[in-house]
């Protein structure tokens, strides 16, 4: 069996329902024309409502703006056009009110090439900021590939003032920090101590790969620090938050196979490190499955997907604020979802994601329902990004993954921002995806929207507390189109049936229970069947089932 749930208050984020936003596009308080945290603490009980128990806010910190908040000039404040520190006080005591916590990005593996770091690192090689950086004579023989292809020729550029080379994963204006200075190791535990005092809950880690290379890889003699070791100092960051805040959690971005995410959550079969991880392999191949309507690429990765630490956790997700990454798919595989959801080249971004959101690429509300109600059934957390719960769509005149991150659409006229749209970081999307079609206060009043979905997924994902941390067993069933899995608890099974294809299924189960009756609750409907062997689901296209089955221990199989 799975092990037994954690009930203490340490452990919240193993069962919470995680929703992303990004203030600058989220409420806009003052008419401005720029969301900010107290547009946000305006929109907390619509969350509360909705089912939402942790918020995630983007990076909020002062900024260049060159990229979307993630060029910081100042680790240590709050972007004064969003707001002040005492406004996100008022964000995590109203989110504690309605409880929610409140987690953020941490995104200390660059800066701004503007941040005062910086521009005191490129003054002179004597400059005692300069070690807080990566620098070179010349770039290595076979530098790592930038992140963004397209954007940037190579990871080094050249400094003329200095006459030495910087690091930069990302965009030039990003240059890499030196993570392995015990000095840039303070500044980080000194801002996770800030944020900690102020009341958040824990950080989402960005890029933690990139955060924190090995020493084995090519920047061992340019960091300094041969015996440098990033998974280790990842674990020493968990136990100073950990020491900070008994119930901070971290949630790490890691977009690797499976077997590879491993080390970052634990040593020695112990949990340590992450406590989640985001899963981009399901993510990938369900994007696979949904553009085959062939549920076997999605069944045969959550089949081979490590059951965790007791104290690790998966978090599952649909769509997120970047493009929507596919590149640990085959390059036929990556064809057929590009084919399938991206025709266009101008919906493609970096030769490996897509820009869009799930209900334009999928076209069908039926599979855009059937999409979350999967999410929410499988063991883990599910993590939803601002405007998946009414259906938003994209904006493709905006640049690159920006598309997708419009403007919050609240009501009829918009309901973002008072200010003329001119004035908005960015428009919203159009041509029947506007807000005149699609905004929260419509759906709130439609028993039958999306919203009122996504609100009862929510709700029966918190009756159901067995379910987060629930043994997953994938069921071989011979309908293609149909991912068949069981979820078992401590004294609690759910057998969930989702149908990926446009036409109806019936899946033939064998329930066996050493001669005792089976009862089936129907989780959507409230029927109760009964079962003596045989089962024969019927699954609606673009359909599911959830069957809470008793007893508990009951073997469930293909007939």
């Amino acid at each position: 069996m799975s092990p037994r749930p954690i009930e203490s208050a340490d452990r919240w984020w193993r069962g919470a329902v995680f929703y992303c936003l990004d203030v600058q596009v989220f409420q806009d308080s003052d008419g401005d024309g720029v969301g900010d945290l107290q547009g946000l603490v305006s929109r907390i009980h619509d969350l509360a409502d909705l089912g939402v128990t942790c918020l995630w806010l983007m990076p909020m910190f002062p900024t260049a703006d060159r990229d979307d908040g993630y060029d910081i000039t100042d680790f240590f404040a709050v972007d004064p056009r969003l707001g002040t520190l005492g406004d996100l006080v008022e964000v995590v005591r109203v989110a504690r009110a309605h409880g929610m916590r409140v987690i953020l990005d941490f995104v200390m593996n660059h800066t701004s090439a503007e941040h005062p770091w910086f521009r005191a690192a490129r003054r002179s090689r004597s400059n005692p900021r300069r070690d807080w950086y990566v620098w070179r004579d010349e770039p290595p023989a076979n530098p790592d590939p930038p992140v963004f292809p397209g954007e940037e020729d190579s990871t080094w550029t050249h400094d003329e003032r200095t006459d030495q080379w910087y690091l930069h994963h990302f965009r030039a204006h990003q240059p890499d920090l030196n993570v392995a200075n015990p000095e840039v190791q303070l500044q980080i535990e000194r801002n996770l101590g800030l944020w900690l005092q102020l009341g958040v809950s824990g950080f989402r880690i960005d890029a933690v790969p990139f955060l924190f290379a090995n020493a084995e890889t090519e920047e061992t003699d340019i960091r300094g620090a041969a015996e440098y070791d990033g998974v280790d100092h990842l674990r020493a960051i968990q136990r100073f938050v950990s020491r900070r805040a008994g119930e901070a959690m971290l949630l790490g971005e890691v977009n690797l196979p499976h077997e590879q995410q491993l080390q970052w959550f634990e040593a020695e079969g112990e949990a340590q490190g992450l406590h989640l991880q985001f899963d981009f392999a399901t993510m990938q191949r369900l994007y696979l499955s949904l553009a085959r309507r062939d549920a076997r690429a999605l069944a045969e990765t959550l089949r081979a997907r490590p059951q965790l630490p007791v104290a690790s956790q998966w978090a599952n997700f649909v769509r997120n604020h970047d493009e929507l990454t596919l590149d640990q798919l085959a390059p036929d595989e990556l064809e057929e979802v590009f084919e399938a959801f991206a025709p266009d080249e101008g919906m493609r971004v970096y030769g490996r994601g897509i820009r869009r959101r799930l209900p334009t690429m999928l076209g069908d509300e039926r599979a855009v329902r059937m999409v979350y109600t999967l999410l929410f059934s499988l063991p883990g957390v599910p993590v939803l990004f601002y405007g998946e719960e009414i259906g938003m769509g994209e904006a493709l005149e905006v640049e690159g993954r920006y598309a997708v991150r419009t403007p919050m659409q609240w009501t009829a006229d918009g309901g973002f921002s008072t200010a003329a749209p001119r004035r908005w970081p960015r428009p919203m999307p159009a041509d029947g995806w506007g807000p005149d079609r699609i905004n929260v206060a419509d759906q709130r009043d439609d028993p039958q929207s999306l919203w009122r979905h996504v609100q009862r997924l929510a709700g029966m994902y918190r009756d159901e507390p067995e379910l987060a941390w629930s043994r997953l067993e994938v069921l071989p069933v011979r309908q293609r189109p149909v991912l068949a899995h069981v979820c078992r608890g401590d004294g609690w099974t759910m057998l969930a049936l989702h149908n990926l294809g446009d036409a109806p299924e019936v899946v033939t189960l064998s329930v066996d229970a050493g001669g005792e009756q089976v009862s089936l609750l129907d989780r959507f409907e409230g029927t109760t069947s009964r079962s003596d062997g045989a089962l024969d689901v019927e699954v609606a296209p673009y359909g599911w089932r959830w069957l809470q089955v008793t007893p508990a221990d009951a073997r469930i199989r293909r007939r």
